[in-house]
């Protein structure tokens, strides 16, 4: 189940399209940025509404 998300970069603050896959439960992973190619911890989860959930933060942040 590929669901589309907005995030905005914590780099460059671009607004940008992802793809996430809600049928693997909870996640992280590592995805680059598709402006300034920097890498983006990405952070999934089904929240208890079933309603998938997204956050976003920079390596330094992790």
């Amino acid at each position: 189940m590929l669901t589309s998300r907005h995030i905005q970069c914590p780099y460059c603050g671009e607004r940008v399209e992802i793809l996430v896959d809600a049928s693997a439960g909870d996640q992280q992973y590592i995805e680059d940025c598709q402006v300034c190619c920097r890498p983006i911890s990405i952070a999934v989860w089904v929240g208890a509404d079933d309603e998938v959930q997204v956050s976003v933060a920079g390596e330094d942040e992790v």
